[in-house]
This record gives C-alpha cells, structure tokens and sequence, in this order.
C-alpha cells in the first residue's frame, strides 16, 4: 500500500512537472501609446476649425511589440461632458441642444504591424453643420488587444 502511494506522489509529480506554463512566454502587458501635443500634432487642445474646410489629423502612435489599429472620432460636446483624459481646459459655449451636430468615426486596420505609425486622416467638415463645442478622440489598439485613447477639445465655428 505503501509503494502505491508512493507511485501516485511520484506521478503526480511527474504530471505536474511535465505541463507547460504560459510564465514561460513573455506576454505583452503594456498599453500603446498616443501623441498629439507634438509639432504637428492636430488638433491642439482649444483648436478652432472652420465649417466647409479641410483638415488632416495627425497622431502618433506606437507600442512596444506592434500596432493592428487606429480610430478617430469627431462628436458634438454641446453637452459638456468630458472623457477621463483631458487635461486642458477650454472656453466652453452655452449649454444647447443638437440640431444638426457633425459625427464622424472611422476605424482603420494596421497589417504591417508597426511599432510606431503616425496617423494622418483628412476630414472635410461639412457647411451645414451646428456649430460649437466638439471633441475630437484618437484611438489606437496593438496587436494583442490592448488599446488607448485621448481626446482633444475642439471648436467649429462658422
């Protein structure tokens, strides 16, 4: 009885032993990063765009292991809400409700798989849009699923 008990301790050691963990593998555990307070970085926080002009976005963007996607995002913040991240304050118009606010979001794909990539995404705001107060938000997602985001505010004006 002895000797079973002694061979069952024995291959359960084994047993254990023999199975692999996933300590063995590095996993990446660290966020990307974005950047639009740089010189050339748009927009800056407080910018003021104009309806019926053509802006190009810019961010930088870069992860330790590799990059698989990038987002921007243009609402309306007629509201005054914020996002978590905004720093800067700026002068806000009145409270108002949305007639005919300008929405934009588009998601783009990364195959190359970078470590860093500036963005670059022209957008035309239309004429026949409310103007005020607007965020604009940039987001960026590496190829093991961890993602940032930042907003900047905005104005359009007329």
């Amino acid at each position: 009885m002895r000797i079973l008990k002694l061979c069952l301790v024995f291959i359960g050691l084994i047993l254990c032993a023999a199975c692999s963990s996933d300590s063995d593998s590095l996993k990446d555990e660290e966020k990307p990063t974005i950047r639009v307070a740089y010189e050339g970085g748009f927009p800056q926080g407080c910018e003021v765009l104009k309806r019926g002009e053509t802006y190009t976005f810019k961010a930088q963007v870069a992860d330790n292991e590799a990059l698989a996607a990038y987002s921007l995002e243009l609402h309306h913040n007629f509201d005054h809400h914020t996002h978590d991240d905004q720093s800067e304050t700026c002068d806000l118009s009145p409270v108002k409700e949305a007639v005919n606010p300008f929405i934009y979001r588009e998601n783009f794909k990364l195959d190359a798989r970078p470590k860093t990539y500036e963005i670059s995404i022209q957008v035309s705001i239309p004429d026949a849009i409310d103007t005020g107060d607007y965020h604009c938000g940039f987001s960026v997602t590496d190829a093991t699923g961890w993602q940032r985001r930042t907003s900047v505010d905005i104005k359009i004006v007329e």
